[in-house]
């Protein structure tokens, strides 16, 4: 039997995030680096990344979500990685108006094993800059 909890810290680990469990889902969150406006007011709030699993079933296979934050000129390089790596890219699309820089938020899934997932995901964030 899949230990739940600590699936979630290996996936965790290999995105190099931070984990937590909440309604049977894991979530784990990571950090973007660099300054945003929104309205010229500075924002942190904007720049989500992370991905989830839930649904595992018996063979290990889960729903795994993500959504990041990624600058126009990221956005090529990453979902690039992303395609490469058999995720399916769900939506790029737009958040906010009156931002700057323009972000993007990239929606990716896949139904397989969470450590599968989380080590496609980390070589797609790799490429952007921290």
């Amino acid at each position: 039997m899949i230990n739940f909890h600590e699936l979630c810290k290996n996936v965790a680990m290999i995105a190099n995030g931070k984990a937590s469990i909440k309604n049977g889902i894991c979530s784990v969150e990571l950090d973007r680096h660099f300054h945003v406006m929104i309205q010229d007011r500075p924002s942190r709030s904007a720049l989500p990344a992370g991905i989830t699993f839930e649904s595992l079933d018996i063979h290990g296979n889960a729903l795994n979500l993500g959504e990041v934050a990624v600058l126009q000129d990221e956005l090529q390089s990453f979902v690039k990685v992303l395609v490469e790596n058999n995720l399916i890219v769900s939506a790029i699309h737009n958040h906010w108006i009156f931002m700057n820089p323009n972000i993007l938020y990239v929606h990716f899934q896949s139904v397989e094993s969470p450590l599968s997932f989380a080590q496609k995901f980390a070589q797609a964030f790799s490429v952007l800059k921290k």
